[in-house]
């Protein structure tokens, strides 16, 4: 593929909308939180590899009533007592194999019979291969997944990077829209042919199913969000993200 092909693809993948759902902060005000739908109601769990010194993502969905199911090899637990969530001490990756466990192996060892779940990522960059494997009814589970994109710069311009990561665009722009994009701007961006990109983004997605309307968002960052580093100014979104061409 070629560049152009490469930016098209995440663009077309990562470009929000408003969706009809009003969008709410859980977790801190800082690092650590995030902005999901307001469709939380009837979420039986959430997926949430990367354990973080604080955990107040998970606290706050606490008090939703929706437990969390954690993984983490580099640490003992999370920081923080969280009711209802459990903790395994192992990394995500693409199969199982000693401290590492497939996504789809993980499920089938937490996730509740029947009823939608969460997904909530943040394992550095290690993202990418997890979806290499993962089936599609394993995806269809998940009504809000939650995920911090990595390298975004070298996807677009090196293709052995972007190989490694088509398979998860590919996967979540079939079935979900994104309803919110916000770049890390501790991570710093690169210009690609003239476009700044930040290197880190996280983005929101909703699962088709639940989208009431889809109408594009123009304006970011949005009311609720709060920069990761508060000494530095936000990363603007690529302008392509935000509008189709033509």
């Amino acid at each position: 593929m070629t560049i152009d092909s490469r930016r098209k693809l995440l663009a077309d993948v990562l470009r929000p909308f408003d969706v009809g759902q009003q969008l709410i902060r859980i977790g801190a005000f800082g690092d650590g939180g995030y902005l999901l739908p307001n469709d939380l109601i009837g979420i039986e769990a959430c997926f949430s590899p990367g354990v973080s010194k604080q955990s107040s993502f998970e606290l706050d969905l606490a008090k939703w009533g929706i437990p969390s199911i954690m993984a983490d090899a580099s640490v003992d637990g999370p920081a923080e007592v969280i009711p209802g969530a459990t903790f395994s001490k192992q990394y995500l990756g693409a199969q199982s194999k000693g401290d590492v466990i497939s996504l789809e192996d993980w499920m089938k060892q937490n996730a509740p019979e029947t009823g939608d779940l969460m997904l909530q990522m943040d394992i550095e960059a290690a993202e990418y291969p997890v979806f290499e494997t993962l089936p599609a009814v394993c995806l269809d589970r998940f009504r809000i997944i939650v995920i911090e994109l990595h390298r975004i710069p070298s996807i677009l311009t090196k293709p052995r990077f972007f190989e490694k990561a088509k398979p998860l665009y590919d996967a979540i722009g079939a079935k979900f829209t994104c309803v919110h994009l916000h770049t890390n701007n501790a991570s710093g961006s690169m210009s690609v042919d003239g476009v700044e990109f930040p290197r880190v983004v996280e983005a929101t997605f909703l699962r088709n199913d639940r989208i009431k309307t889809r109408r594009p968002i123009s304006t970011l960052p949005h009311p609720l969000d709060v920069p990761h580093h508060s000494g530095r100014a936000e990363i603007d979104i690529p302008a392509e993200w935000l509008y189709e061409p033509g």
